[in-house]
């Protein structure tokens, strides 16, 4: 656990230290961002409701570039949770040049439902873009990395450990066309591979509606090739949301 925690606030540190002790230039740093924010309720014969919420904000510090994401997902049936997960991602990537970068950053998520208190990813690396225009972008990135995995005590009970942790290989592709001059597709593609496979894949396309307002459609699976007991080895999602980039 000392190990994790050591390593997650280096990482958390390296674009602040990098920029530490340059002069600070009026326009040297930038930040923008997109909110997005979806709800479902029904009442009467069937009682529902459903929340989720991202947040994601880009900054330029001179050659670093990093981003900062929180996600929430909260579902309701009848009085019952049915979905619940909170996710932290912090990224700094150092620019080589204009196609090659170093990246470096640490995931948080908590998801109750899949028999975990939280885990926590990470990695650095070499990220490379091999599509980089006004109209579409294709980037990926890899290397080593390290994955945490704290059980709940009802799975550390029936697994006979509490958690479990590997040093896996962390591999992203990320793909972005604009259809037309107000709609994009995007796919994302993160795989972690160590003692298992845990991977992400999200795909969505977003139309905007009004100036910086949008509507974005999104199908995201989650896949765990070695589920604790009980649990399904793959999770879907599907969400739509408005989205307000700034």
């Amino acid at each position: 656990m000392k190990k994790l925690l050591l390593t997650a606030a280096i990482t958390l540190t390296m674009p602040f230290a990098a920029h530490a002790g340059s002069e600070f230039v009026e326009g040297d740093a930038t930040l923008a961002g997109e909110a997005e924010l979806g709800a479902t309720l029904t009442t009467g014969n069937t009682d529902t409701s459903s929340f989720k919420a991202r947040l994601a904000l880009k900054q330029e510090l001179g050659d670093w570039e990093n981003e900062y994401v929180f996600e929430g997902l909260y579902k309701e049936d009848t009085e019952e949770v049915t979905a619940k997960r909170y996710f932290l991602g912090v990224q700094g990537d150092y620019q080589i040049n204009d196609v090659s970068y170093l990246f470096a950053n640490t995931n948080y998520e908590v998801d109750p439902f899949t028999g975990y208190d939280f885990t926590s990813t990470t990695s650095a690396g070499y990220g490379h873009r091999f599509i980089d225009t006004d109209r579409m972008s294709l980037k990926a990135e890899a290397g080593p990395g390290y994955i945490y995995q704290q059980l709940d005590e009802e799975s550390a009970l029936a697994e006979g450990y509490d958690s479990d942790d590997s040093v896996v290989a962390h591999a992203v592709i990320d793909f972005q066309t604009k259809i037309s001059d107000s709609s994009k597709f995007q796919q994302k593609f993160v795989a972690d591979w160590g003692s298992k496979l845990d991977a992400r894949s999200e795909t969505s396309l977003t139309a905007n509606i009004v100036g910086a307002l949008a509507m974005k459609f999104a199908v995201i699976v989650r896949y765990n090739s070695e589920p604790l007991d009980d649990k399904e080895s793959t999770d879907t999602e599907t969400n739509m949301t408005l989205l307000y980039a700034f």
